[in-house]
């Protein structure tokens, strides 16, 4: 992507109240001091081993900002990525057969968007055969090489999850078979899809759904997959865990009991290649209703935040998101502004910018924190636009910030002002 199209993108998710999907070095403010420890841990992962990290911050703080951040810096490293959002219904933490399906359906690479589970499955085929052609196989022979080397490389991953190399070679037979159909099934499976026909299933030499406990063996095996295709690691985002405190105790303390059995297996190298992170807020962490629920996981999460923040240690298994200032705020909404390009920058002042954000933060209550979605919105699509389409629109003169309650998020709309309101920027 050229540097006019990353910056055209990122405008456009602003101007749509969203996080952008990529460009975020674009953007990023006050995150340097995390940058070095982050590489060297992408750069660790990259060498075989494996990270855990939990990330904290309140409502506004830029947690979905700085987690795909981190995403973009493992793609330079040819790293695959997925983003999963937690969620009782959809993605429940307790069930890790579908944990590992969202993953394979928001896995990305540098070269294919989700899911790209299809492409880094050919891309390791196509390695094992000219692995054996550089063997010294013949043309003839090299399905029956590539079939042994398959075996091979999943020789660790097939002690736990024997199905999962079973259902490679299925895929593979039945591309060679010309039986794009039957192929399309069996990569479904592969990726934890239920409901594949059982005729299909039979065919490939697998059984029944991805349950639980298979889960995780698939996840070595994807992380094979993926070594050998060129990915030297996953990074795998679990994001808005503390959504885990609303759903019954029962699915609660289960998903916070799969927690821990993740960061175990992480820290005891079942899972070389992957860099595991979650983010939730304080109340997540620290509360009743979460992460101490169950003290052996409060134990291995525990980090201690005493200090003033600028002191924090990176290399802790939890980071600290401190959010929005006044000031940080005014830096960002000048940076968006500087990327805008165009005339904005001279009608669009420094002071104009510092108004606009004290003018959203007072709509939200006085709350700073939780500014930056909509004053982000309000400075791209009400000030920047008309600014860039209108050579006489003067916002000081033209414009009134205007903060409705049906443009809020929830948490948004609890800080705002009772009433729609109208403010002079």
């Amino acid at each position: 992507m050229t540097g006019a199209a990353r910056r055209r993108a990122v405008i456009d998710a602003l101007r749509r109240g969203a996080v952008p999907d990529a460009g975020l070095d674009l953007l990023a403010t006050g995150l340097d001091r995390f940058a070095p420890e982050l590489d060297a841990e992408l750069d660790a992962v990259a060498s075989g081993s494996a990270v855990f990290k939990a990330v904290r911050g309140e409502y506004g703080s830029g947690k979905t900002f700085f987690t795909r951040w981190v995403g973009e810096r493992a793609k330079r490293r040819n790293f695959a990525v997925a983003e999963i959002q937690v969620s009782e219904t959809e993605t429940p933490l307790h069930r890790l057969e579908t944990v590992y399906r969202r993953l394979t359906e928001r896995l990305t690479t540098t070269g294919s968007p989700p899911s790209a589970l299809g492409p880094v499955v050919d891309a390791w085929f196509f390695a094992l055969e000219e692995d054996a052609l550089a063997g010294g196989t013949a043309e003839d022979d090299l399905p029956a090489a590539t079939g042994r080397l398959l075996t091979a490389r999943l020789a660790e991953v097939s002690r736990h999850a024997p199905s999962f190399a079973s259902a490679l070679r299925g895929y593979r037979s039945a591309q060679l078979a010309g039986d794009d159909d039957a192929a399309s099934a069996v990569l479904a499976w592969l990726g934890g899809q239920p409901h594949v026909a059982a005729a299909t299933r039979r065919a490939a030499g697998v059984r029944g759904d991805l349950d639980h406990f298979g889960a995780l063996g698939f996840l070595q095996g994807l992380l094979t997959v993926l070594r050998d295709s060129g990915h030297p690691g996953l990074f795998v985002v679990l994001d808005e865990v503390e959504t885990l405190q609303r759903v019954r105790s029962d699915a609660r303390d289960k998903a916070l009991n799969a927690l821990r059995q993740l960061i175990d297996e992480v820290h005891a190298g079942r899972f070389p290649g992957l860099y595991l992170m979650i983010t939730g807020t304080s109340a997540f962490y620290d509360g009743p209703q979460g992460v101490q629920r169950l003290p052996p996981l409060a134990q291995r999460l525990a980090t201690d935040f005493g200090t003033d923040a600028r002191f924090d240690n990176p290399r802790a298994v939890q980071l600290r998101l401190p959010g929005f200032s006044a000031t940080s705020l005014v830096e960002l909404g000048i940076r968006v502004r500087d990327l805008y390009g165009g005339r904005a920058a001279d009608v669009v002042d420094d002071v104009y910018v510092a108004d606009l954000a004290a003018a959203v933060g007072g709509a939200l209550g006085g709350k700073v924190g939780v500014a930056p979605r909509l004053f982000l919105k309000k400075l791209v699509a009400d000030v920047l636009d008309r600014v860039d389409q209108h050579p006489d629109f003067d916002p000081r003169v033209h414009y009134a910030l205007t903060v409705r309650s049906a443009e809020l998020t929830d948490v948004e709309r609890n800080l705002a002002l009772p009433d729609d309101v109208v403010l002079d920027p």
